[in-house]
């Protein structure tokens, strides 16, 4: 028997939440601001250098805690939303001065771009350090552009959800009952090429 289902307001914004939503439905410019929970657990597990370039720093949910936390962020985004300077990462050819180091949330869809991009531009031993669906280990693609030959050397995986927000309207999304996807910060160290080390945060 066929059923006629379509669930109620919660359901349905974690279903589009789990999805890769249509075009309709991403933000124009694939803003989705992360909880700065995120920068919470992963220096409590991971140590990072003092200074960081925040590539794609949106509305600084993450550049802030890293401020917070003591770091020096240069935040920069290809949209003025009113932090940080603009600045299109793609067309960028150097690092900030004294910067080994690009932590970001990037637009999803243009991911692989901006991880193979930082390590680009990052000197031997530099840090790419993104916050990244755990699906972004599959795909034959992914797979023969990137991890074949630059590995991550770890993939900090949260064992609890943390919620990204489309344009950083986080109250929204806890009440419409949180989220269905699971994220993990991907670590790069420009030069590593041996195994992939996974850790729970």
């Amino acid at each position: 028997m066929t059923k006629d289902w379509s669930g109620n307001g919660k359901s349905t914004f974690i279903t589009i939440g789990a999805s890769n939503h249509t075009d309709k439905e991403r933000e124009e410019h694939d803003f989705y601001a992360t909880s700065p929970v995120a920068i919470d657990r992963l220096v409590r597990n991971f140590e990072l250098p003092k200074k960081i370039w925040e590539c794609a720093c949106g509305t600084g949910c993450l550049s802030e805690r890293l401020v917070e936390f003591g770091h020096d962020v240069v935040s920069t985004d290809l949209i003025d939303r009113g932090y940080g300077d603009v600045q299109d990462f793609f067309k960028a050819d150097t690092m900030p001065d004294g910067c080994e180091c690009i932590l970001t949330n990037p637009p999803y869809k243009y991911a692989l771009e901006f991880v193979q991009h930082s390590l680009d531009l990052l000197p031997d031993g530099g840090l790419c350090v993104m916050f990244l669906k755990t699906t972004f280990l599959e795909g034959q693609k992914r797979y023969e552009r990137l991890y074949k030959n630059t590995p991550p050397k770890y993939v900090l995986q949260f064992s609890k959800r943390v919620l990204c927000a489309k344009n950083g309207k986080f109250a929204a999304m806890r009440n419409g009952g949180g989220s269905a996807v699971s994220y993990a910060w991907f670590v790069w160290k420009k030069g590593y090429n041996g195994e992939t080390t996974i850790k729970w945060i």
